[in-house]
């Protein structure tokens, strides 16, 4: 079992009128085999939440913690966090030309477990998790993301959360740009991966479409910044409803 607490977390981003506060006291906790979906308008720091954890130098953090399984996560550097068990599937995948994709997935499996898989295993490890998720496998010898149409970026991003089995993946708009098929296939490899190495999920998405297969344990609504509401999946369905109006400041005021 593992758990990842974030407790009372502020964040700025430098701007041109100097720093800016994103985050104003995120408080989280999510345990091994729990799914936790952020929701929330654009703007309200789902996104410099999932970057903040996994260490983006773009953002600073002010106050509060982030802990591992009680080591201190923002103690960490990005390789080590990744080390201890954290993932993040980026919302726009960067691509890495002149390094293969294949290339690339053995050095990140030995950078995180700390020695390389056999080779025999791991190849056919590989070509099965590309199968799984539709993937040709002539991606393998292609340059990272390179070329790479939207919904095969988010399809290798849940291939690396496989085979990499981390305890803690952080799903940043996994969903977006994808078509219903694609859409399912990347959901059920989350959940193949889920239910194999029973890692928590923290799911960042506008939509429920993607929650009809990979279902939340817990919903959690942001707003400006902080948590403004909490619930069960029936939240998901609330907000697909009727939006996020209701938590705007003329709303709260009335």
């Amino acid at each position: 079992m593992s758990t990842l607490e974030i407790t009372d977390l502020h964040v700025t981003v430098e701007t041109e009128d100097g720093a800016k506060e994103i985050l104003r006291g995120v408080t989280l906790t999510i345990e091994s085999g729990q799914t936790h979906a952020i929701m929330g308008p654009n703007g309200s720091g789902k996104s410099t939440l999932a970057y903040s954890i996994a260490g983006h130098p773009k953002y600073t953090v002010t106050s509060g913690s982030v802990t591992l399984d009680g080591e201190d996560v923002l103690a960490m550097s990005v390789d080590e966090r990744a080390r201890a068990g954290l993932f993040l599937a980026m919302q726009y995948p960067v691509e890495v030309p002149g390094v293969t994709v294949s290339n690339f997935l053995r050095t990140a499996k030995t950078a995180v477990s700390g020695e390389a898989p056999k080779l025999r295993t791991w190849v056919k490890d590989v070509k099965g998790a590309m199968g799984d998720l539709r993937m040709d496998a002539a991606f393998a010898d292609r340059n990272v993301n390179e070329g790479f149409s939207g919904g095969e970026k988010k399809r290798h991003e849940i291939l690396q959360m496989e085979l990499l089995e981390p305890k803690m993946a952080i799903l940043d708009e996994t969903d977006s740009g994808l078509d219903v098929d694609a859409l399912r296939v990347v959901s059920e490899g989350v959940n193949r991966a889920k239910d194999r190495t029973g890692a928590g999920v923290l799911l960042i998405t506008h939509y429920t479409r993607i929650l009809r297969y990979v279902q939340p344990d817990f919903v959690h609504v942001f707003v400006d910044g902080r948590i403004a509401e909490q619930g069960g999946p029936e939240l998901a369905e609330r907000l697909e409803a009727e939006g996020y109006d209701r938590f705007q400041p003329s709303a709260v005021e009335a």
